[in-house]
């Protein structure tokens, strides 16, 4: 049976939605993994065989270039694969967490993937100062933040967004009530049909927000929405993975009296010196051993 390549654009289960071209159309067909296996990801380029007009199996799944993924102790959960850019949208009210954002920038890096943030509902002004502070952070380690406001300017930020997405694979994550849903239907003005349709082809219900996928914005731009989630466990990242995550870390790094060091408190250790100069931020290095913490965590039996 001959193979052709597709693109998954959405995941239950282990039942994946791809897009293929057939004949020079695009089709959309609903396809399944040989035996158990479930470690296809949306935005995979994936080899599959047809086994009847809408269907198909996954044969084999190609070279991936990024894998963003979450995990705890006990299991991973592959977020999205191929992605160039990674977009954590929060707001000024509801209060967003950092630990999120933090744990979401520290995923990016250790991924190779480009982390910006999104500020979204600027337009609530009470809360803006405080909001900006926060976000302010980030802005001094470097990564972009981008202000915008969905609801009371929704060309400006379809715009911004369209130019920062344009050529790029993107997923965006936030908590819920951050407006992540609203700048998904300002982009892709399709998305709840889509989104539907999706549903319907893999037959999920009702639970149309608990599963991740992929609208098309143009012939070389996409954008992945993710489930909201409020946990994003780093379980997989060794404490070496962890530290070079950290980009105010990497001038440190290096400089430690013991080679060994852990950042945690030892004597002479360059990290922690930069911690009380005020270099580093504490709540950042208090993440970073949270991190380091979690990822020695074993299953007990």
């Amino acid at each position: 049976m001959a193979r052709s390549q597709a693109l998954v654009i959405a995941a239950h289960g282990r039942h994946y939605l791809v897009q293929a071209e057939i004949d020079g159309e695009q089709h959309k067909l609903h396809c399944v993994t040989r035996g158990k296996k479930s470690d296809v990801s949306v935005g995979d380029i994936v080899e599959y065989a047809l086994t009847s007009k809408n269907q198909g199996v996954i044969e084999a799944i190609t070279t991936r270039k990024t894998l963003l993924y979450r995990s705890d102790q006990y299991k991973s959960k592959m977020l999205a694969a191929n992605l160039t850019q990674l977009l954590i949208v929060v707001a000024t009210e509801p209060s967003f967490t950092d630990d999120l954002v933090s744990r979401a920038l520290v995923a990016a890096e250790s991924s190779g993937i480009k982390p910006h943030l999104i500020l979204n509902k600027v337009d609530v002004t009470a809360s803006l100062p405080k909001a900006r502070e926060r976000v302010g952070l980030y802005a001094k380690l470097g990564y972009p933040v981008h202000e915008v406001s969905v609801r009371t300017d929704p060309e400006g930020t379809r715009q911004l967004m369209h130019n920062l997405m344009q050529g790029q694979s993107t997923i965006l994550i936030g908590q819920s009530g951050m407006g992540k849903s609203s700048l998904i239907n300002l982009l892709i003005p399709d998305a709840e049909i889509a989104t539907r349709e999706i549903s319907a082809a893999l037959d999920t219900g009702k639970h149309t927000t608990t599963f991740t996928r992929l609208y098309h914005m143009d012939a070389n731009s996409y954008v992945i929405d993710s489930p909201g989630f409020q946990e994003f466990g780093l379980h997989h990242l060794s404490e070496g993975m962890l530290e070079r995550a950290f980009p105010e870390f990497l001038p440190h790094l290096g400089k430690c009296k013991f080679y060994n060091c852990h950042h945690h408190t030892e004597p002479g250790c360059a990290i922690l010196a930069a911690v009380k100069d005020g270099e580093i931020s504490t709540m950042r290095h208090d993440m970073f051993e949270q991190l380091v913490h979690e990822s020695k965590q074993t299953v007990g039996y």
